[in-house]
């Protein structure tokens, strides 16, 4: 299954340490990494196993952060790429609908075209037109995939808003809301499959971002993990609807993240 327009392709870690990184993500969602040797960056490929027993899937990289990164702003994070059929055309239409260019685009070789990109509130990610046609499975659109993105959620500063520049730029569809009282709606996002919701930002939340959640086997197992590993839970375990439970958690060098499983799994 070839992606399209508009889907999520990729993850990226921004850390200062890639070995803590390893450290802690590694046991916890079974992802086992490789440098990616590329000139002039660290930058280490993180691949989880396929539920159908194929091999292992890339999933997502982790770069880490240079002295001059850090001195220009950047941040420990998790940031996600969206495909697109032209990088160039995507950028220009963005910031002609008040989106904004964080970083040029630029050629990777073997990889692919790339820019990243801030929606009208500001929140980041990337846009990417692949080297070559082999599908990602970063995002596990097909099934349950333990290790791979589950769902990609973005608290909006402007929820109508977010429908109107992530729609008009990506083909993205509502379909279907649930009711969060003051929260106001939760609005799932169908391109092809469900792909995640949309939300307007509380007033308690810092900023507008978007939030990616990964899949482990278990999650009160990934909660002991987090805690005696050094990192920090924020939000849960809470359920949601179907019967899954969701944590929100920050990495022992600050990055953000977000894990989705069942409780005591078999």
């Amino acid at each position: 299954m070839q992606n399209k327009h508009g889907d999520f392709v990729w993850y990226e870690l921004l850390t200062p340490d890639a070995n803590a990184a390893q450290a802690f993500y590694g046991p916890m969602l079974g992802w086992e990494f490789v440098d990616s040797q590329m000139p002039d960056i660290s930058y280490h490929l993180v691949s989880a196993a396929d539920v159908d027993g194929n091999g292992r899937h890339e999933v997502a990289g982790v770069m880490t952060l240079t002295p001059e990164m850090v001195e220009g702003g950047a941040r420990p994070v998790w940031l996600g790429y969206i495909a697109v059929e032209n990088v160039d055309e995507t950028v220009a239409s963005m910031q002609a609908n008040g989106g904004q260019l964080l970083m040029p685009a630029q050629d990777i070789p073997g990889v692919g075209r790339m820019a990243m990109v801030g929606d009208p509130d500001g929140v980041p990610f990337y846009v990417m037109t692949a080297a070559s046609d082999t599908p990602s499975f970063a995002f596990a659109a097909d099934k349950p995939r333990p290790g791979h993105c589950a769902w990609n959620e973005l608290c909006a500063g402007n929820q109508a808003g977010a429908w109107d520049f992530y729609g008009k730029h990506f083909g993205w569809k509502k379909d279907g809301e649930m009711d969060m009282g003051d929260m106001g709606t939760y609005d799932f996002i169908r391109h092809g499959g469900m792909i995640g919701a949309i939300m307007q930002k509380s007033p308690d939340m810092p900023m507008p971002t978007w939030s990616y959640y990964f899949r482990v086997v278990d999650i009160d197992v990934a909660v002991k993990h987090v805690k005696a590993a050094g990192g920090q839970l924020m939000h849960g375990p809470e359920e949601i609807p179907g019967g899954e439970y969701v944590i929100v958690g920050a990495d022992p060098q600050g990055a953000v993240f977000c894990l989705i499983g069942v409780r005591n799994a078999a």
